[in-house]
């Protein structure tokens, strides 16, 4: 394995920002030479990455025969847009560098867990917009993602809102540009194919975001997976103990996001 760390701060950025990168050898003994590639986005509420849902979900990726990398971003008092371009260079440095580190170029994935979730789904959201391109001295295109995964995911600023995730992104613009962060109320036809899944036993951010979300996306015919699963608290990561959990029926979510995965990438 090719183990590297990039650096994708802006003008913004904190200092502890980072991209992981953990990239799997190229052998003449295995067919397969470009590899997806999953940008993995842990929660925290805009207030801290978890370790729970970094490096062990990468390890999962990698175990599937993807490459994976695990983004450190900009979190509170940094604000909207200072994560996101973080992740539009994540994008952009490994759609630049496809070639070298064997990635398939069309099939990069942004995936986010809870307020990391909002991250992936806003990058997703607003990666065709110019500021973004001009902000990151790309073309367009360079910056597409090729799908997003959402683990119960903070999607709305409205009813269902996890208010301290939205507080923590706009920081004293929150009263103003609250709504703004509603994403599904922006879905559009940049928004690429998407893979969710959620708990109806989560009581901080309430599965509602997930439901909303895929229902916009339908609306709009973007594909999609949504799984809810009856049992499981709110940040669950693979679901069992290794992440400090016990075992629940959700952490079939890994074999299940392969299998996703596998359809449209193979």
């Amino acid at each position: 394995m090719n183990y590297q760390t990039l650096d994708v701060k802006n003008r913004a950025s904190g200092e502890y920002v980072k991209l992981t990168l953990y990239l799997l050898d190229d052998s003449p003994d295995i067919q397969v030479h470009l590899r997806p590639m999953v940008i993995v986005c842990p929660g925290g509420g805009y207030g801290m990455t978890s370790d729970r849902e970094a490096e062990i979900i990468a390890m999962q990726f990698c175990a599937m025969g993807y490459h994976a990398a695990v983004l450190r971003y900009s979190v509170a008092p940094a604000v909207f847009p200072t994560a996101l371009l973080e992740l539009g260079k994540s994008v952009l440095e490994i759609r630049r560098h496809a070639g070298e580190w064997n990635v398939h170029p069309e099939q990069i994935t942004v995936c986010g867990f809870s307020a990391g979730g909002h991250m992936a789904a806003s990058y997703c959201t607003f990666w065709g917009e110019p500021w973004v391109a001009e902000a990151l001295g790309a073309q367009k295109e360079e910056l597409r993602p090729n799908a997003m995964i959402l683990c119960y995911p903070v999607i709305t600023a409205g009813e269902f809102a996890h208010v301290g995730s939205i507080q923590n992104l706009l920081g004293k613009d929150f009263p103003e540009k609250r709504d703004s962060m509603s994403l599904e109320k922006l879905v559009n036809a940049d928004v690429p194919r998407a893979f969710l899944w959620h708990t109806f036993e989560d009581n901080a951010v309430p599965v509602q975001n997930s439901l909303m979300y895929a229902a916009a996306l339908a609306q709009a015919h973007i594909p999609t997976e949504l799984h809810v699963f009856e049992k499981g608290e709110h940040g669950l990561s693979l679901a069992n103990r290794m992440t400090n959990n016990v075992n629940v029926p959700a952490s079939v979510w890994v074999g299940l996001v392969h299998t996703w995965m596998e359809g449209w990438t193979a």
